[in-house]
This record gives C-alpha cells, sequence and structure tokens, in this order.
C-alpha cells in the first residue's frame, strides 16, 4: 500500500513537473513573439522613415514623391487591424516608383542620394527577415498550443492567441539588385 502511493506520488510530482515545463516553454515562446514583434515594428517604422524622407527630399520626380509620402504616412498612422494593409500598400508603392533601374540610378546620381538609396534597400530587406522570424516565433507557439495537454490544463493561461503578420513586403528588384 505505501509503494503504490509513494509511486502515485512519483507520477504526479513527475507529470507536474512536466507541465510546468511545458507552461516556462510556452511563456518564453510568447516572449520571443513580443521580441519579434517589437523588432518587426521597428524594421516596418524604419523603411516608413526612410522613404518619407526619401520622398521629400527632392530626389525624386513629383509624382514619384507623393506616391511614396502618402503610402509611408498611411503606414506609419496605420491602426494596427490595417496595419498589414497599409505596409503591403507601401510595399506595393516601392515596387512602383523603383520599379527599373535608371530610377534608382537617378535617385544615386543626385546629392546625398547614394546614402538614401543605399538606407532604403537595407530598410527593405530587413522587413521580411523581421517578419519571418515574427512568424516563425508564432507557428512554433500555435503549435504548442495546439498540444491537448495545454488546452486541457490552461497552460496559455490569458495570453491571447498569436496571430501571423502578414504582408506584401516583397522588395524592389532594382533597388535591391543594385544594393546587394
Amino acid at each position: 500500500m505505501t509503494a503504490t502511493l509513494i509511486w502515485i506520488l512519483v507520477a504526479v510530482v513527475a507529470i507536474g513537473l512536466y507541465l510546468s515545463w511545458t507552461a516556462g516553454r510556452l511563456d518564453r515562446l510568447h516572449t520571443r513573439i513580443d521580441a519579434a514583434r517589437a523588432a518587426l515594428d521597428a524594421q516596418l517604422l524604419r523603411r516608413a522613415s526612410v522613404t518619407q524622407e526619401l520622398a521629400t527630399s527632392g530626389v525624386l520626380d513629383p509624382a514619384a514623391s507623393i506616391v511614396l509620402y502618402e503610402a509611408a504616412h498611411a503606414a506609419r498612422q496605420a491602426e494596427e487591424e490595417q496595419r498589414e494593409v497599409a505596409e503591403s500598400e507601401l510595399s506595393q508603392a516601392l515596387r512602383a516608383v523603383f520599379a527599373e533601374p535608371p530610377q534608382v540610378e537617378g535617385v544615386r546620381e543626385a546629392p546625398g542620394g547614394e546614402a538614401a538609396a543605399r538606407e532604403l534597400a537595407e530598410s527593405v530587406r530587413r522587413v521580411p527577415m523581421a517578419r519571418r522570424f515574427h512568424n516563425d516565433a508564432v507557428g512554433a507557439a500555435r503549435r504548442l498550443r495546439e498540444h491537448r495537454k495545454v488546452r486541457w490544463f490552461h497552460l496559455a493561461g490569458h495570453a491571447p492567441f498569436p496571430m501571423a503578420f502578414e504582408m506584401d513586403d516583397e522588395p524592389p528588384a532594382a533597388l535591391v539588385d543594385r544594393a546587394a
């Protein structure tokens, strides 16, 4: 009788430790999501800021400046529910303006244009990487949260279900090819 109680106690402690480890892992994944989202937000803000600076610098033709400025402004001012759409529209505007290498060369030839083009190329290259890191962390947390043990024992607590950030983040080929 005593041996049975000891084995039951050992099993309960082992299960408790396993559930505690799983809850800690889930907590670390949520922390990683928060950090990745902050990095993604920083990269998106940097891309919009650099785009606005370039649009107001006088290096581009007036039509391209207006298109880029309005898209970057909309991306910076977008509410959370509309952020993915606004960021996708900024990506599309960048691809439209920098679709051809001569446009990129025109920017580079202007005074201060080389630095502006390089900074824009760096920012548009970093956005897809930051989004991928964020979405990878979201995917890992979602897979863990789908396990029965997490649902049955409410190991996620009151943390919101993680959502991926889906947007069009393809950079302008002429800008990135030249910078690489």
